[in-house]
């Protein structure tokens, strides 16, 4: 499932047998030599090599190996450095971390299982927060452009205001006027105070 690499060499001497039918209540120390369980283990197995529990073999507790091969049963926590492989009758019910995974068919997975070395790679969750972070720290660094000051409702509604209003748009009435009259060939004066082709005041 996780990777596809070649399995390693199975032919390879046992060292460490547990037998059929044998009852074994705590703590296996194996090193580097390879282990095979034909009977029942209750407690930690440590190995640092290949360990192997065949299809009468069980295990209940947990198992921190090199390489693990099950067609028997197992359940507990798992740690395995490089490759996990579960065969047809094979079933591991738990908490697993490995280094690669195969299941052939036939084989059970139920639990949680874990990649090892992918801790520190950040999920989408994390991500999608870290972009609308900085989305967050663009939007408040943003100044926009002061526009002009905004005349109070209330002192537009003054007398004065109105007054103000009406001479100026009469004022730029009468020069749109003269400049439209010249424009056209009609004799036209300018108003009071302002040049005859601009309404900026003399």
């Amino acid at each position: 499932m996780f990777s596809s690499k070649k399995r390693p060499d199975q032919s390879q001497a046992i060292h460490t047998l547990l037998g059929k039918g044998t009852l074994w209540k705590g703590e296996i120390q194996a090193g580097q030599n390879s282990l095979r369980i034909e009977g029942r283990v209750e407690g930690a197995i440590q190995s640092e090599g290949e360990v192997t529990i065949a299809p009468t073999g069980e295990v209940h507790g947990t198992i921190e190996a090199k390489h693990l091969i099950v067609t028997g049963r197992i359940q507990g926590t798992f740690k395995i450095k490089e490759c996990l492989e579960i065969h047809g009758t094979g079933y591991v019910e738990g908490d697993v971390e490995v280094g690669s995974l195969v299941v052939d068919e036939g084989g059970t997975l139920q639990g949680n299982c874990s990649r090892r070395g992918l801790d520190k790679v950040p999920d989408r969750a994390e991500k999608a927060e870290k972009a609308e972070k900085v989305v967050a720290d663009k939007d408040a660094a943003f100044v926009p452009f002061p526009g002009p000051p905004a005349v109070p409702v209330a002192a537009m509604a003054t007398p004065a205001f109105a007054a103000a209003s009406a001479s100026v748009r009469s004022e730029e009435t009468a020069a749109d006027r003269h400049v439209f009259n010249m424009a056209n060939g009609v004799p036209s004066l300018p108003p009071a105070g302002e040049h005859a082709y601009s309404k900026t005041k003399l």
